[in-house]
């Protein structure tokens, strides 16, 4: 399989075309410059040995050799092999609020964003542990399975908005069961779920869904979102209001998420502007000890930039040696 690690360079290629229109421009003006002093064909007739075509040559040779370059730039490999590597961290399940009350603006942008820009820089600093994603409102989903691609989780999350769950409601709870049957079979000692909510729950027990979840050796920590006055939620240009026409003002339910953290075994995490909450966590999850995963790779790429240089040399050094004389038609006089 053939595989660019640097493809970005190969838009470099969209710009080659560009060299013979300049090149038809340049004899245009040329052929222009020599008709105001005479005749072209007697011009012509007192350079018998110019050749037009080998200036085409010559640019098609030179045109060839920066495309080879191009692509040498983008390093193209070849995945020599699939084999077993091994790893060795915790695997982390992240549950995120979906819920139209994460739209409260007590954070900048809004609850969600800063939760979101929060996960990102924490995947920015994983190496070796795995992590997936739970998303939340009144139903939950697994957005990303556990995984040790971070590319992957960040794609995933940029994704996530209000409107990735159709079920309105803060189902906590069932987050947290979700979460906990989601992690891998190669996992048994170092495994976390990391709840961010604003506590608000309106379906289930989530206290009881933590419990549960320690009970499988599994930590549960929680990252409150929010403000103890409340705020209220910005929707389609106003405020969102209940049926009978008032404001609907989303509070922090700290206690629940405290008793959330007591029952898993975690601890609980009050968001700030500067300081998420993830950061601590994550170090404490650190503390635990670590697992060994297996998983398949391709791995030992084997480099085939050298080979496109090589041919780009060749076509330029070929190139040089291209004159502006007609070949003569006879070896010998």
């Amino acid at each position: 399989m053939l595989f660019f690690a640097n493809a970005g360079f190969l838009w470099l290629l969209l710009l080659l075309p560009l060299l013979p229109l300049v090149y038809a421009l340049v004899l245009g003006l040329r052929r222009r410059r020599i008709a105001r002093f005479g005749d072209p064909r007697l011009v012509e007739q007192l350079m018998p040995h110019y050749s037009r075509s080998k200036g085409w040559v010559r640019l098609i040779l030179v045109d060839l050799a920066l495309a080879l370059l191009a692509i040498a730039l983008a390093r193209p490999q070849i995945g020599a092999k699939l084999s077993e590597r091994e790893t060795r961290g915790a695997e982390i399940m992240i549950c995120l609020d979906v819920s139209n009350s994460m739209l409260a603006q007590d954070y900048s942008p809004n609850r969600l964003e800063r939760a979101k820009l929060a996960i990102s820089r924490i995947v920015d600093k994983l190496q070796d542990d795995r992590i997936g994603l739970i998303i939340f409102a009144g139903s939950s989903f697994v957005q990303l399975p556990i995984t040790t691609d971070y590319v992957s989780a960040k794609m995933f999350l940029g994704s996530i908005s209000t409107g990735s769950i159709p079920v309105q409601g803060t189902a906590i709870g069932d987050a947290v069961l979700t979460a906990a049957r989601s992690f891998s079979s190669q996992s048994e000692k170092s495994r976390a779920i990391i709840v961010i909510t604003d506590g608000e729950n309106h379906e289930d027990d989530p206290v009881e869904a933590a419990r549960q979840a320690a009970g499988s050796g599994i930590k549960v920590y929680t990252i409150g979102v929010g403000s103890a006055q409340g705020q209220p939620i910005p929707m389609e240009g106003g405020l969102l209001k209940d049926k009978d026409g008032n404001i609907v003002v989303t509070k922090l339910d700290e206690e629940t998420l405290r008793k959330m953290a007591r029952a898993g075994n975690g601890a609980y995490v009050h968001a700030g502007n500067e300081e998420f909450g993830l950061n601590p966590i994550i170090e404490d999850i650190r503390r635990m000890e670590d697992e060994t995963f297996k998983s398949v790779v391709f791995e030992e790429y084997d480099e085939q930039f050298m080979y496109f240089i090589g041919g780009a040399i060749a076509l330029l050094a070929i190139a040089f040696l291209v004159g502006d004389r007609r070949a003569k038609r006879r070896l010998f006089e």
